[in-house]
């Protein structure tokens, strides 16, 4: 598995426009660049979502990253990268498509 590393500072937004950003991150731990790694332990949110469905709002609201088996981890949990399956979701918990990554940082390669 390989993909770029992503951090605080990373540009992710949900499929409708919405922005995504992490609603928690860790106090200490790993940073890339300054910005905090993130890990599959924090909590995503989405806002300024649009998305519609018939006329009605229907926005996605948080972001829910899968573990993947890269096995690399920080303070336990699974780092997320630009190729970790993830989901947006309603606040009914409807899933909407998964998020589009824009800007990423460092390359990483498990083997």
């Amino acid at each position: 598995m390989s993909g770029s590393l992503l951090d605080a500072d990373a540009l992710i937004g949900c499929p409708h426009g919405g922005r995504v950003s992490a609603a928690t991150t860790s106090t200490g731990g790993v940073r890339a660049g300054g910005a905090a790694v993130a890990t599959a332990a924090h909590s995503y949110v989405v806002t300024g979502c649009p998305h519609t469905v018939n006329g009605a709002p229907s926005p996605c609201v948080t972001v829910r990253w899968a573990a993947d088996g890269s096995g690399i981890t920080v303070d336990g949990a699974p780092v997320l990268l630009d190729t970790s399956a993830a989901q947006c979701f309603t606040a009914a918990f409807v899933p909407q498509g998964p998020p589009v990554v824009q800007a990423a940082q460092r390359k990483v390669t498990v083997r």
